[in-house]
């Protein structure tokens, strides 16, 4: 029984560990990071970011720019997955809030070409609202909607 229960535990405890940050708190090693990926310009600002991991493998963010988030592999570069969206770009952000017992909520970001894919945000009800209705407004700012 214990073995059964332990795992789902140790998810949990993990993603209890992450929250949303603010951009101002993200280091310089991290900015860099997003750059070199090609998701963060010069100049463009995290509004607020989240990592399921460790901000090394993984990250959500929004910016004053773009909606974008990346899974990097350590072990397996064909594994990698970096996603971006300019807001220009964006036909549909769908939030959800409730996306199974073991997943993060999530906004289901829709690009013009029908591509699609997740950023994800999880943390206390208020925190993830926030960061829902944030994203939203920044979108609606550049046009959208």
């Amino acid at each position: 029984m214990i073995k059964h229960i332990l795992p789902f535990i140790l998810v949990v405890f993990l993603l209890s560990c992450n929250s949303i940050q603010r951009g101002g708190e993200l280091s310089d090693a991290d900015l860099n990071r997003m750059r070199a990926l090609k998701i963060l310009d010069q100049g463009e600002s995290v509004v607020k970011f989240y990592t399921e991991d460790r901000k090394q493998t993984a990250g959500n963010f929004f910016t004053n720019k773009r909606i974008a988030s990346y899974w990097i592999d350590p072990r397996d570069k064909s594994k990698d997955e970096v996603f971006s969206a300019y807001y220009s770009d964006v036909k549909a952000l769908d939030t959800v809030y409730y996306a199974g017992a073991t997943y993060s909520p999530y906004v289901l970001v829709t690009k013009n070409d029908g591509t699609k894919f997740k950023v994800c945000a999880n943390g206390k009800k208020q925190e993830i609202k926030a960061f829902f209705e944030d994203v939203i407004a920044q979108w609606k700012a550049h046009g959208r909607y």
